[in-house]
């Protein structure tokens, strides 16, 4: 490295204005800027209200709700990923719930920052971020850039295949950082801030050829977040 090129890294640090995607030892990792939190109206919303769909919309062959537990079912192969999606759309924002992988091993997920796009084959799949749970714990940018550059290791330290796990998501300016089982497992900023867009939530029944069952209870969300760290952090 030059001198140059060390003076002008040094700029960039002491002026705070990018920061590192992905994983802090990938050489490949974009320098990505720091959008700063967004401001807005802080509201704490049960996102479901344990008896119904009250204020999503799916697939109702695929989606059920059963003991205070969505469900997300399939016994027929799933051809493109279906997605349960909130009415409101939403930007910043932090999203608890539990989750749990009921059956089959194809990784589930919760998206947001994109939107509706049933030009790819299904009237509720979506286009935007996903950060995936179990199998395939890490992010996932859905008809975008594909595999985000998210190090899935701490989560699978964490995470449980087939029983309830915490799941938190703290989603502000362009940075995202997730909790699993009180764990911080995620802390990335995305390089490509145009991407993100006001979206709905949505739940992930992933496509696939064997029956599966998905289940999501306890989805809380705040928006605009007063606090600007993980809560659910041992």
């Amino acid at each position: 490295m030059t001198r140059l090129s060390r003076l002008s890294a040094a700029a960039v640090a002491a002026l705070g204005l990018f920061a590192t995607s992905g994983r802090a030892d990938d050489p490949k990792a974009k320098l990505a800027p720091v959008v700063p939190p967004r401001q807005g109206t802080s509201e704490t919303i049960e996102l479901f209200n344990g008896k119904d769909l009250k204020g999503w919309v799916g697939h109702e062959k695929n989606w059920s709700v059963k003991d205070g537990v969505i469900v997300a079912k399939s016994t027929d192969p799933v051809k493109v990923s279906t997605y349960l999606q909130t009415e409101r759309n939403y930007t910043d924002f932090r999203l608890t719930s539990k989750v749990k992988l009921a059956e089959s091993e194809m990784h589930s997920g919760i998206a947001f920052w994109g939107r509706t796009a049933p030009e790819h084959g299904d009237k509720y799949t979506y286009a935007g971020h996903l950060v995936m749970f179990p199998s395939g714990w890490g992010m996932y940018d859905l008809f975008g850039r594909n595999g985000l550059p998210v190090d899935g290791a701490p989560a699978k330290k964490v995470g449980k295949q087939h029983d309830w796990n915490d799941l938190e998501i703290l989603a502000q300016g362009n940075r995202v950082r997730v909790a699993v089982n009180g764990t911080e497992v995620v802390d990335w900023r995305d390089p490509e801030p145009d991407r993100i867009k006001a979206g709905p939530i949505a739940l992930q029944l992933h496509s696939n050829s064997v029956p599966q069952e998905i289940q999501f209870k306890d989805l809380k969300l705040e928006t605009f977040p007063k606090e600007d760290k993980l809560i659910t952090v041992k």
